[in-house]
Order: C-alpha cells, then sequence, then structure tokens
C-alpha cells in the first residue's frame, strides 16, 4: 500500500504490501486455460507497461543495495500507481524527473493517465479463478485548496475515491484505515497514524490485493524438513515443498529459473534461484527489463521437480533515499513544484513507505499491497530454493510485474 501526506508545505508517502501464496500438483483447471490477454495491447500501453517493469527493477536494485543479506519484498506496480497519480499534480523540474525515475520519458502526461486506465482495467478482470483488487484513494484536510481538475484526473484515470475529512477529528484516521482495510481484505490494519498531524493536508493511497489458487498445488504430504543455505554458509530449518509437473522451465550457467501458475494461468510466480558460485545479489544487480524479458521468453514447458520453502515474513521500507537515487530528488526539497495539485505550492514529498507481509505455502496465494504517499506539507529437471533467491508475481501476458521479493533469511520453521 502507498500513502501520500500533503502537509502544508511537505509532501509525505507511504507504501504497504502484503502477499501470502502456495502451491501443489494436481491442476484445478487445465493450465492453458487462459493462452492470451482478451485484447491487443495499445502502443501506448505497452510503452507504459515497459517502463512499470524498468522501474521496478531500479527500485529492486536500490532497495537491495540497503539491505544487504536481508529480506526484500516490494510490489513496484502499487508504487508506480501511487507515484502516477502524485504525477499529476507535478509541475516543471519535478514532473520531469519524477516521469524519469518512473521510467515515462517520452510520454505525455495524457498518455501515462490512459494507460494506467486501461491497465488497471484489464489487470482486474483478466482470470475468473483470481482476484485482483487495485484501489485508489485520496483523502484531503477540508478548507485546504486542493485543485479540483487534479482530483477529476484521479477519479477519470485512477478510478479513485476523493473525499475531504476534517483532519483535526481524531476519527479521520480511522476512516482512510477502514478504507485500507477493505481494500485489502483486512491485510493492512493501519496506514495512517492518530492524531494527524497538524501541517498534513493530503493522503493518497494505492491498495493492490491478489488472492489465487495455484494451477498446479502442492501437496502437504510432500512438505518435509530441510535445510536453507544463507549466503554466509550458515543454514536455518525449513519447511520445504515438493511437487513435480510440467512447468516452463529454464536453466543457465548463472540460475535456474521456473514459472508457478495461478488459476487459468494469466498469472504466475516466477521463481529464479542461482547456480552454485553465482550470488543473489549479483543476479539481481545484473537484472533489467530487457534481461528479464530474455529470461521469461526462455522458459519452456519442461517436466520438474520444484522445491520451494513454505514462509512467512514481514518487511518494511522507506524509499526516500531510494526514489532520490533514481533521480526524483527534487520532490522531497522545498523546491519540489506541486502547483498543478494545489495552487498555493509549497509542499513536497516528506515520507514514501512500504510495509509488507508475504506468505508462500501449499494452498494458494494472497497478496496486498497498499502505498500511502503523505503530502505534508529430478528424475529430471529440477529447481531447489533451499538458498537465497528471487520471487516475482506478474502477468504472463502482457508482462506486468506486481510484486517482487528476495528470500536471503528465511524465519525458523
Amino acid at each position: 500500500m502507498q500513502t501520500a501526506v500533503l502537509r502544508s508545505s511537505v509532501f509525505g508517502s507511504a507504501l504497504t504490501l502484503i502477499l501470502l501464496a502456495g502451491c501443489s500438483g494436481d491442476p484445478i483447471v487445465p493450465p492453458d486455460d487462459i493462452t492470451a490477454l482478451p485484447r491487443e495491447l495499445s502502443q501506448t500501453e505497452r510503452a507504459v507497461i515497459e517502463a512499470s517493469n524498468r522501474f521496478s527493477f531500479d527500485l529492486l536494485k536500490e532497495v537491495n543495495k540497503d539491505e544487504g543479506g536481508a529480506n526484500v519484498f516490494i510490489s513496484p506496480l502499487s508504487a508506480s500507481m501511487a507515484l502516477g497519480m502524485t504525477l499529476n499534480g507535478a509541475e516543471g523540474t519535478t514532473f520531469e524527473e519524477m516521469r524519469g525515475a518512473l521510467g515515462f520519458e517520452g510520454l505525455s502526461r495524457a498518455e501515462i493517465n490512459e494507460a494506467y486506465r486501461d491497465l488497471i482495467s484489464l489487470l482486474r478482470d483478466l482470470d475468473p479463478l483470481i482476484t485482483l483488487g487495485i484501489g485508489n484513494s485520496i483523502w484531503y484536510r477540508v478548507g485546504f485548496p486542493v485543485l479540483e481538475p487534479f482530483l477529476e484526473t484521479t477519479r477519470e484515470f485512477f478510478d479513485a475515491e476523493v473525499a475531504g475529512l476534517d483532519f483535526n477529528d481524531r476519527a479521520a484516521a480511522d476512516v482512510i484505515n477502514a478504507w485500507v482495510r477493505e481494500a485489502t481484505r483486512d491485510k493492512i490494519d493501519k496506514i495512517v497514524d492518530s492524531p494527524i498531524e497538524t501541517d498534513i493536508v493530503v493522503f493518497l493511497i494505492n491498495a493492490i490485493y491478489f488472492n489465487g489458487t495455484w494451477t498446479y498445488d502442492f501437496d502437504p504430504e510432500e512438505t518435509h524438513e530441510a535445510d536453507f543455505y544463507r549466503d554466509d554458509g550458515t543454514t536455518v530449518p525449513i519447511q520445504l515443498m515438493a511437487q513435480k509437473a510440467e512447468l516452463p522451465y529454464a536453466a543457465t550457467d548463472e540460475y535456474v529459473a521456473v514459472d508457478l501458475p495461478y488459476g487459468g494461468g494469466a498469472f504466475a510466480m516466477t521463481v529464479i534461484v542461482p547456480t552454485a558460485g553465482t550470488n543473489i545479489d549479483s543476479l539481481i544487480e545484473s537484472l533489467d527489463d530487457e534481461r528479464w524479458e530474455g529470461l521469461v521468453a526462455g522458459l519452456a514447458k519442461t517436466k520438474v521437480e520444484v522445491y520451494l520453502p513454505r514462509f512467512k515474513l514481514e518487511y518494511e521500507k522507506t524509499l526516500n533515499d531510494v526514489l532520490s537515487a533514481l533521480g526524483m530528488g527534487i520532490a522531497f526539497t522545498p523546491a519540489a513544484d506541486f502547483s498543478r495539485m494545489t495552487a498555493g505550492g509549497g509542499v513536497w514529498i516528506d515520507e514514501v513507505k512500504q510495509k509488507s507481509f508475504v506468505e508462500v505455502d501449499e494452498e494458494g496465494a494472497e497478496a496486498a499491497a497498499a502505498t500511502v504517499i503523505v503530502i505534508v506539507v529430478s528424475a529430471g529437471p529440477a529447481l531447489r530454493a533451499d538458498r537465497p533467491f528471487l520471487f516475482a508475481i506478474r502477468e504472463r501476458f502482457s508482462g506486468t510485474l506486481l510484486f517482487v521479493g528476495k528470500l536471503a533469511d528465511p524465519p525458523q520453521s
């Protein structure tokens, strides 16, 4: 979940995400039930998806640099949408830097908005066996002069709920948090603290919720205790799930990868395990959108054994420095120009924060992400994920990345 808080002369954001996932061997539907998108993507939609995926790997690499050997789990799509809403309030150098950080160079404001609108509609309704909720909202302090064209743009293109609240009333935070809980099916309990600080004037929030069963689930009777080998050579006991199935699979000198589809097959978790001698952080650093496309294109149906940990972890990260490193540093300073959001100006981003939760087990996958921007002022090939690995939840046909993460140090089972 991503939230932005607008104070008089300060702009801040918080991003929160939750994911639960699972898997087994018997298909609940034909694995090729969904074989293509219901319509062709426009050239602009393709450009925005490509830009979003570039942003995904830029964000992942910057976050991973800060975390070292720790776990990482983020929703670049949630961050992108929340910042995309905020982009409509930016002007001048602030707009140019934010657009560049998001990967949208060369695209007009109108093209970006239209592509977000169409992508939201496409992803929500793609697979009837998958629940994918994408929600946006803006909450502003009653009396603060938010420009109506800005609010109308977010309604039209981001399907945003817009409401003014008395931020001096302690119940205001409860109203916002209730929206977040509903949008994430109670996976994110709170994104706004009470009482709301007096210089906060706007919250911009994006929430993403994903729930789907594995096309091939893991048999719980096959789950067994095993060791997970950290990069430093130490081990931690885990519950290792197992299945044999015909799945999209690839093996190179650097990694072994497999796609674990959900529902009718439009969505999948892609798991990438480095080969012996390849460091997970080096692999992440080498990834970009083009290499990712090559990795995905190299997956081919293969009878494969898959061993994947059952795990649960929580994650929290302040993204100010990360986003500044991606080139939008001015947005975090008093020099920021958000004059398309409020005529008075004098606002900037105070904080961008992400919280996340992920659980992977035998039964299925459930994920939620919320971003709040606060404006303040073997019998054949096998994949054995018993050492640090990269994972991503994506829509297979458009290529849209919903979630990306690194499991480096699972909690003891």
